[in-house]
């Protein structure tokens, strides 16, 4: 499978597929990777989508850390780590990039997030003449936040433009008007010369107009668009016919 984009940071990435040890070993034997050649990006934003187990956390893990983001999260510069429980896959993972370099950059992946708030304030415990590393998001411990409020003040806070973001499930915490307001913060971000990569189940996160969806499926990755989304798809089914789909997900087994 091969798919080009318009450059920005990151144009692609490609699988180095004569240095697979085995296709049929976790994680190459995940369709989405068994079946890659390359993934070109968006210049503005590319989505991955998918059921659970597809394979979407592990392919943006492995995008990451071969550009040389943190497993775990953060900046190029973070270096923390809990468990060491990300894949190889990187190692087989060629990254193409443009002719422009970011200047700022973020792996935010939202189920370790509460290690990099961890990191960030025993950072910042230590002697240091410089500034406090939790200046850069907001000034508050991400700690003594809610879970949605510490997810926000890295999107407004940290990330500042020219950038290249990754983002793993960043709507895990953000009620549906924070979604809205992230989607705003995209805007202001990509207007300012930046390029977001971002796993999600949100059919409001995927919304973004000028983007790329690739679906993570059985048969490998395909091109879709929004109103194809099975999230689309479902989330109109139900709010559009409440009444009869809870009928049915419902129903008693007695009554049958």
């Amino acid at each position: 499978m091969s798919i080009h984009e318009p450059s920005g940071y990151l144009r692609k990435i490609a699988l180095l597929r004569d240095s697979v040890p085995s296709f049929r070993q976790y994680p190459f034997n995940l369709k989405a990777v068994r079946e890659l050649d390359e993934l070109g990006f968006h210049p503005k934003v590319t989505y991955l989508i998918g059921e659970n187990g597809s394979g979407k956390s592990t392919l943006m893990e492995a995008i990451a850390v071969a550009l040389g983001f943190n497993p775990e999260g953060g900046t190029i510069n973070f270096a923390f780590q809990t468990a060491e429980t990300h894949s190889d896959l990187h190692r087989y993972l060629k990254p193409v990039r443009g002719a422009r370099r970011p200047r700022d950059g973020f792996f935010f992946r939202a189920e370790s997030y509460y290690n990099l708030a961890t990191y960030i304030d025993e950072l910042d415990q230590e002697p240091s003449p410089s500034p406090r590393l939790i200046d850069s998001y907001g000034s508050k411990s991400l700690h003594q936040q809610s879970h949605g409020e510490s997810f926000f003040a890295t999107f407004l806070h940290r990330f500042s433009g020219n950038g290249l973001y990754i983002l793993d499930e960043p709507e895990a915490a953000l009620s549906p008007a924070r979604q809205l307001s992230l989607l705003a913060r995209m805007h202001d971000l990509i207007q300012d010369h930046s390029q977001f990569i971002i796993a999600t189940h949100s059919p409001i996160l995927m919304a973004y107009p000028d983007s790329v969806i690739y679906e993570l499926t059985e048969d490998g990755i395909r091109t879709t668009t929004w109103e194809e989304t099975e999230h689309y798809v479902i989330t109109k089914q139900f709010l559009n016919n409440r009444d009869r789909m809870l009928r049915d997900l419902l129903v008693d087994e007695d009554e049958d």
